[in-house]
């Protein structure tokens, strides 16, 4: 437990203002998240330095496919959320409201990452936004050892959370779901305010981060076609035609474990739907094997780098990531990481 930095006080109260919930709590009250507390009018962030997962992924699995793409990437979460997702994958995370962990230092975090030849830090599993003061602990050490910082996140951000970032994030992979229809999240996720998210992606292009997009797809009730358009087009006209998306396959979990899976059929409709409008990188997600795994040249179709699932099985970019068929420049970032990845 550590006091939390993003908050002020009020009268005996305490308003987090890590996220767009902005809770104001009273003495021994604890956030929607479930890990900020009102302890005697400070505001204190109950996972600090205690994550509950802690694993070494490839950096695909976030997914970022645009950033160090073949690298791996110490991933941590904790428990908590400020989302109610009634299909979260990592429900035992996100929506138990129990303090537990294993002790785990910023140093000792960044340690391990070098030990094992991380390129990054992933804080991911869960919802960041809720632990970011031990990520900002974390991702400050982690810069100094030349390690890059990334978020999954649902993109429900504060102004300030985004300013505290910017002293350690590169990049982010902002999670939409069921193409951001606002009556879904309010059904489903206990998410009034699903505008905030453009805003926060606005608020993070400004700073500089490297964005990538998901949308999970939930059949039935979620899989909208002329929402996806809409999405679409709000990335191409706010980001850029170069921000890569990737439409990630639902699976039955928690307590939507009635569903079935997303027919790829879906997931391919969505995706030509993105084509059509005029995304440059478009992805599908959670279907091992299927050709949209890989990232393709824009100008000549080619694959430059080819997936299985989320391990790189083919590279064909040159030293300034250029195609090697017909040496378009493909926006990759990190560079300097990956000359050193892949000894170029």
């Amino acid at each position: 437990m550590k006091e939390a930095v993003l908050y002020k006080k009020l009268n005996g109260k305490v308003q987090c203002l890590a996220c767009i919930r902005k809770c104001v709590l009273n003495e021994s009250q604890i956030g929607f998240c479930g890990v900020r507390k009102n302890v005697k009018g400070k505001l204190m962030l109950l996972v600090h330095s205690l994550p509950n997962a802690v694993n070494v992924d490839p950096i695909e699995k976030k997914p970022l496919f645009h950033f160090l793409p073949g690298s791996l990437a110490l991933s941590i979460g904790t428990q908590g959320c400020n989302f109610a997702c009634q299909f979260c994958q990592n429900y035992d995370l996100s929506q138990r409201r129990e303090i537990i962990g294993t002790k785990f230092t910023p140093s000792q975090a960044v340690r391990m990452a070098l030990d094992y030849g991380c390129k990054s830090i992933s804080y991911t599993y869960n919802e960041p936004t809720i632990f970011i003061e031990y990520a900002y602990d974390v991702g400050k050490l982690a810069r100094k050892k030349g390690l890059a910082n990334t978020f999954v996140t649902n993109g429900y951000e504060s102004e300030e959370a985004i300013e505290l970032m910017k002293k350690f994030l590169d990049a982010a992979t902002v999670d939409f779901k069921a193409n951001g229809n606002l009556n879904f999240y309010l059904k489903y996720m206990s998410v009034s305010k699903e505008e905030e998210i453009y805003q926060t992606l606005l608020l993070m292009k400004e700073a500089g981060f490297h964005i990538e997009i998901t949308d999970l797809i939930i059949p039935k009730i979620g899989d909208n076609l002329e929402d996806a358009r809409k999405l679409v087009k709000w990335i191409i006209e706010n980001l850029g035609e170069e921000t890569p998306i990737h439409f990630l396959r639902f699976f039955p979990s928690y307590l939507l474990n009635n569903l079935p899976p997303t027919p790829i059929e879906t997931l391919e409709k969505h995706a030509k739907i993105a084509k059509e409008e005029g995304l440059k990188f478009v992805y599908i997600g959670n279907v091992p094997g299927h050709p949209l795994e890989n990232t393709y040249c824009p100008s000549c179709g080619k694959a430059v780098i080819e997936r299985y699932g989320i391990e790189v099985v083919g590279w064909h970019l040159d030293e300034n990531f250029r195609c090697n068929y017909c040496k378009t420049k493909i926006p990759i970032k990190g560079e300097n990481f990956l000359r050193e990845f892949h000894k170029m």
